[in-house]
């Protein structure tokens, strides 16, 4: 089968299940509650909450930010788990992965495919969230110029491509976990196990990234970058973050695809 016709249907695949559904509109819900918080009380007090949420009363476009940033440290990370964890191992627990390796298809091919999937759901989870919050920012509070956080002011419509940035730079924060999740599931035929184990290895990264004594692991970690993204927001933009954080999940993925072919290359499969 032809990579392109692999990676089509395996995207096929992930979009036809409920749970990938459910996990996009669960994340979709995130900016819909903040933005129905915000419109049914006073709104917080100046800097209390979570970063930007004292600015969406004023621009409705602070609400996908504010969503975006909400969701990065738990909601974001435990899907892509989800979906990361499940790539090999969910093959192997349902018994089909050695129907998947009898077509013409190398392993090498088949783990880049399924790691490329996970990478698309990555962009899909980021993408839901902030065009959830575009729409109710919109429909609940006026959208207008945006004040950025060196001061200056662009149009709504500069605004909304800077959300834009915002959600593509943290979908490749997320390239790393999920790279780290493939290798995860190239080591168990549980599904459940390789889920979970790598939704605490996000966890574990972000409570280490918080100790001043562990400073000197901080620039190796895959989190390390994750709320960078407020370079984004200023006039001009500093790209120095968005390169730092490729460079980062870039190597996360060159190690850990590295580790997960080796694995899989010589793995037995019996399921």
């Amino acid at each position: 089968m032809p990579s392109s016709g692999l990676f089509l249907n395996e995207l096929a695949l992930l979009f036809r299940r409920r749970r990938t559904w459910a996990m996009l509109l669960a994340l979709g819900a995130v900016p819909v509650l903040i933005a129905v918080a915000v419109r049914l009380t006073s709104g917080p007090p100046s800097g209390r909450g979570p970063a930007f949420l004292d600015q969406i009363a004023g621009n409705g476009l602070f609400t996908a930010v504010t969503g975006l940033f909400v969701c990065i440290p738990l909601f974001l990370p435990l899907t892509v788990s989800v979906v990361a964890g499940d790539t090999i191992a969910g093959e192997a627990g349902a018994g089909t992965l050695r129907y998947l390796l009898t077509s013409p298809v190398s392993r090498a091919k088949l783990l880049a495919v399924k790691y490329a999937v996970a990478a698309v759901f990555c962009l899909s989870a980021t993408l839901m969230i902030a065009l959830s919050g575009i729409g109710i920012g919109a429909a609940l509070f006026s959208v207008g110029p945006v004040t950025l956080l060196s001061g200056s002011t662009i149009s709504a419509a500069a605004g909304v491509g800077r959300v834009g940035l915002i959600a593509l730079y943290i979908a490749l924060s997320l390239l790393g976990l999920a790279a780290l999740g493939l290798f995860i599931s190239t080591l168990t035929d549980a599904p459940v196990g390789a889920m979970a184990a790598v939704a605490v290895l996000a966890i574990v990264a972000q409570i280490l990234g918080q100790l001043p004594q562990l400073d000197w692991l901080h620039p190796w970690l895959f989190t390390n970058h994750w709320l960078d993204f407020a370079d984004l927001l200023r006039d001009p933009i500093s790209w120095s973050s968005y390169g730092q954080n490729a460079l980062l999940q870039g190597g996360y993925l060159l190690v850990f695809g590295t580790l997960a072919y080796g694995r899989f290359a010589s793995k037995g499969i019996v399921s």
